[in-house]
């Protein structure tokens, strides 16, 4: 007879303090483990919330007795009992003051023997946890990460509900837009030969939400991007998006500073200071060589062009008659880390991202300098580097220069954080936030040889730029904005174009003809002919987000079905073939490269 008919769970395994001594309840979990120590039975039971002991002993009925007897690892129970005070306390784990006398039990389904065991920091590969990845989301860590994405996306609604913010839920099937990366393509069955695309952001929507009169929106919005992936990065992803009207770049800064001064007391009980630090893209890419820089260490760029201008170092005097620069960062303490060998290391990782060298000089503890480019140098030259540099005993300084400003800028702020990492000098308690602000509306495609945008084509330039707009591109500057933590990217957003003719006008500096911005973009401008009003907003990346407040080392930690590198699902083994009557009624061909 089955005496657990109709019983339903009465508490979260996790949930017991000693206040709940003598209660009868009943739990439902899986077995972690096991314990027969011949008249004593004890399970350990874990649901989400955490773990509780069952007990039971030789007064426990036979057949509840032989159920918990043949019970093993991730077997679903159900049980009843009286909770007791444990004899041996466990005050490792929450509930470890108490135990329930087990006086009614009932196997709900029995489990093969797992893959993996299922613990916290579990050694098995990544792969091997994906394929089963039902099984490695019951481990405890990856379940506090994915709850804590819960409490996360919660303060997010409450906090924007609050400020007024409307959610709106924006199409999924769109039309296909340039917006800086390939569209994931969706084909039409009922219009064949035509395709939608899957949103890259909801960023059209939501201005013409704007138009719509809606004053403030926001959206926990999914978006695509078929773009190689890394460590930050998924070919799907989660984006905290919000649009308000009738605001300049301040009441935007204003309301995305709030909301994260909110979310990380709320969340991990972290205060943000504020106001959140501000600096020109100029001036991170100046001093850091990077827009999105790491604060959290110092080692800043130095430009040496004056100092070494007259040099007799070659390397030095080309990349300045070409109009480059050169620069260098100082590591502080490096000497006996940076050895030789190391710098001959980090010579190759500058080669590697464009530089054609390294230029390094080492300074001994006893002030002796051993240095790649010493011997075409004089004594004072030599001086007034290790001076600029703000050099001293036991430091080593590092040098990029080339004819190119932005591969000696961008290369040296790579360099930056790779001897950091080597030095072991950044503090990871720390979450260091940064508004970038002021940055360039253009930017210079090398692949096409012609200006694209460097967010979107719809991000509104300084008003101070619109006269030489045409005539002077690299200078134009935008109302666009970027929030960085700890070195990573975390939202970008701007002050949006309205004015249907500026509008067109940037398209056609970004080389679109009227014909094709009227047929990718027309529906936007057109909108704004009847009443558009100034707005902006801003998106926040919410698995990065939750990915740094956690310090988790990847997206796949925070992300319940990730991708892996290749973009493909080990779960569910996708993407997959489709079968010819679904390609026909779509009118499709697969045409396959051939093997060579």
């Amino acid at each position: 007879m089955d005496t657990m008919a109709g019983k339903k769970r009465t508490d979260y395994c996790g949930s017991f303090t000693a206040k709940d001594i003598g209660r009868k309840v009943t739990v439902a979990g899986w077995v972690q483990r096991q314990r027969d120590l011949g008249a004593l039975i004890f399970i350990d039971l874990r649901d989400r919330t955490g773990i509780v002991q069952l007990a039971f002993d030789d007064t426990t009925e036979k057949e509840i007795f032989d159920k918990a007897f043949q019970a093993r690892s991730e077997f679903v129970l159900m049980a009843s009992g009286e909770v007791r005070e444990r004899s041996s306390k466990n005050m490792e784990i929450p509930t470890g003051e108490i135990e329930i006398f087990v006086d009614d039990l009932k196997v709900l389904a029995k489990s093969e023997t797992t893959p993996f065991e299922i613990v916290e920091n579990c050694a098995t590969s990544e792969l091997t946890r994906l394929k089963y990845r039902y099984l490695d989301l019951r481990r405890p860590d990856l379940q506090k990460n994915i709850l804590m994405r819960h409490k996360i996306t919660k303060i997010t609604r409450d906090y924007f509900d609050e400020n007024g913010f409307i959610e709106i839920e924006t199409p999924m099937l769109i039309k296909s837009t340039p917006e800086g990366a390939r569209d994931f393509l969706v084909p039409s069955r009922i219009h064949k030969g035509t395709f939608y695309a899957l949103p890259q952001s909801p960023q059209l929507y939501k201005q013409l939400s704007m138009v719509a009169g809606f004053d403030r929106y926001m959206q926990i919005a999914r978006c695509f991007r078929d773009e190689d992936l890394r460590a930050d990065r998924q070919p799907e992803f989660t984006q905290i998006d919000f649009e308000m009207s009738f605001v300049d770049m301040e009441d935007v800064l204003s309301i995305g500073e709030g909301y994260i001064k909110r979310v990380f007391k709320e969340a991990i009980d972290v205060e943000i200071e504020a106001p959140i630090p501000r600096l020109t893209y100029k001036e991170a890419m100046e001093r850091y060589g990077s827009d999105k820089p790491d604060t959290r260490f110092e080692m800043e760029l130095v430009d040496l062009s004056e100092t070494v201008k007259d040099c007799g170092f070659g390397v030095f005097t080309s990349a300045l008659q070409g109009g480059g620069s050169v620069r260098a960062i100082t590591a502080k303490n490096a000497f006996n880390v940076l050895t030789r060998k190391e710098v001959d290391k980090l010579t190759e990782f500058v080669r590697g991202i464009g530089a054609k060298g390294l230029a390094w000089a080492r300074i001994a503890e006893d002030g002796t300098v051993a240095s790649s480019f010493a011997k075409f140098m004089t004594e004072d030259e030599m001086a007034a580097i290790k001076e600029k540099c703000g050099a001293e005993n036991g430091d080593v300084i590092l040098i990029v220069g080339d004819t190119k400003n932005s591969i000696v800028l961008s290369v040296l702020g790579a360099l930056r954080c790779e001897v950091a990492k080597k030095l072991d000098i950044i503090d990871k308690s720390k979450f260091n936030l940064l508004w970038i602000i002021e940055f360039p509306f253009f930017d210079w495609d090398e692949d096409t040889q012609q200006w694209v945008a460097m967010h979107h084509p719809f991000t509104s330039p300084m008003d101070e730029c619109l006269d030489y707009l045409e005539t002077d591109k690299a200078n134009v500057r935008a109302k666009a904005y970027d929030l960085v933590l700890n070195g990573i990217e975390l939202s970008s957003g701007s002050i949006r174009i309205t004015d249907p003719d500026l509008q067109n006008r940037m398209f056609r500096l970004l080389g679109l003809s009227e014909e094709e911005s009227h047929a990718k973009f027309g529906y936007l401008t057109d909108a704004f002919k009847y009443g558009a009003p100034p707005h902006g907003g801003m998106g926040i990346g919410l698995d990065r987000l939750v990915m740094q407040m956690l310090r988790t080392e990847t997206l796949r930690d925070v992300i319940a079905y990730p991708k892996v590198q290749n973009a493909s699902e080990p779960m569910t083994d996708c993407p997959s073939v489709i079968d010819t009557e679904q390609l026909d009624e779509l009118a499709l061909k697969v045409n396959l490269p051939t093997e060579e």
